[in-house]
């Protein structure tokens, strides 16, 4: 079955696969890589204006490498998940200095850069230099759950193991590259999460959930906590024409990026006494809050908040950088320079639509 396995998806794939900027022949390992990281919790089609412009501005590592980092992530702007941005440029740094400026051609050098894991590593060792080594993904794991039917739940360090155990053997020597890719475009565009398009499968012949009629059952997934919910408040501080923006702290959650400063309302605040507190903690500013600027709602990976808006004035207290890495004065129009998250963009938005 093995090898009829991947002789069918190699045929099928040799048909159908999806023209991508970064697909070519004679695959360049950095560009595999961009698009491998891009491609991580984002759509193919969200990723292609962004690949394109990345290539304008990094057409290879040492220009990555040379860059500023706020150069690096306002460019990724709006795809989220910024640490991926933040370890591409320090990847391409320790490739410059520690490889030579090549990217590694193994997969033990390639999990020495940062943000690059198994799966990735996989991708571009096996798409940009033949390896003969497997992937395991979101798609590929929903293919290998309903053609094996493997119900040990997919989102665990078992169910991890065993798909990972599964790929192993069924790479096909000397075509691991176009094999992996064949895998992704099966799982993105037949073997959907609903209405798998089953009789357009290359593979259903040997699919057990296709013959048990079990595609919706497959695969399994252990239950998730309950995301928690938070409110959170933001100040416009406003001072002689101008606005100040606070740059996030490297380690934490957007890190590198800027930000309307504030934070997370405590049980018996309200919103503007959380203002007042967490400016005072966060810039060692006292502030008066004044008028409500907007609300906006939005889901993080493992929260989701709430977060209202309000402009403020700057009483006293010249700023300081206590917990947060920089901050900066600047105009209504000059918020476009600086790099933000989708929250603080919105704002943003809200402020420039305004003026």
């Amino acid at each position: 079955m093995t090898n009829t396995f991947a002789s069918d998806l190699l045929t099928w794939y040799a048909h159908n696969k999806r023209s991508m900027p970064w697909r070519s022949d004679s695959p360049d390992p950095y560009r595999v890589w961009i698009s491998e990281i891009m491609l991580q919790q984002t759509q193919v089609a969200a990723v292609i204006p962004y690949f394109e412009r990345w290539m304008q501005a990094f057409p290879h590592i040492g220009a990555l490498a040379e860059a500023d980092q706020e150069e690096v992530l306002k460019l990724w702007e709006g795809l989220g998940y910024y640490s991926r941005a933040r370890n591409l440029h320090k990847a391409a740094i320790m490739v410059m200095s520690e490889f030579d400026g090549v990217m590694p051609n193994t997969v033990d050098d390639l999990r020495k850069l940062p943000g690059i894991g198994a799966y990735t590593a996989g991708a571009i060792g096996s798409i940009a230099y033949g390896l003969d080594v497997p992937l395991v993904d979101g798609n590929v794991k929903r293919v290998f759950a309903r053609v094996f039917e493997i119900d040990t739940p997919i989102n665990t360090p078992a169910g991890e193991k065993e798909m990972w155990a599964k790929a192993e053997t069924l790479v096909p020597a000397g075509q691991a590259g176009d094999y992996n890719q064949a895998l992704m475009d099966l799982g993105a565009t037949i073997c959907r999460p609903k209405n798998p398009l089953c009789l357009l499968c290359p593979v259903q012949q040997q699919c057990a959930a296709q013959a048990q009629g079990l595609q919706g059952e497959l695969p399994v997934k252990k239950k998730k906590k309950p995301v928690p919910h938070y409110d959170v408040a933001a100040a416009v501080i406003q001072h002689d024409g101008k606005l100040l923006i606070a740059q996030r702290p490297q380690d934490k959650l957007l890190g590198g990026m800027w930000e309307f400063p504030g934070g997370k309302q405590e049980a018996g605040e309200t919103l503007p006494e959380t203002l007042v507190r967490e400016i005072q903690e966060e810039l060692a500013m006292t502030i008066r809050v004044g008028d409500h600027i907007t609300q906006v709602t939005h889901a993080y990976t493992h929260f989701k908040i709430t977060l209202d808006a309000f402009f403020c004035e700057w009483v006293s207290g010249e700023p300081q950088a206590i917990e947060c890495a920089d901050w900066k004065w600047v105009t209504v129009d000059q918020l476009t320079d600086y790099p933000m998250g989708k929250v603080d963009r919105t704002i943003a938005a809200v402020l420039q639509s305004a003026s």
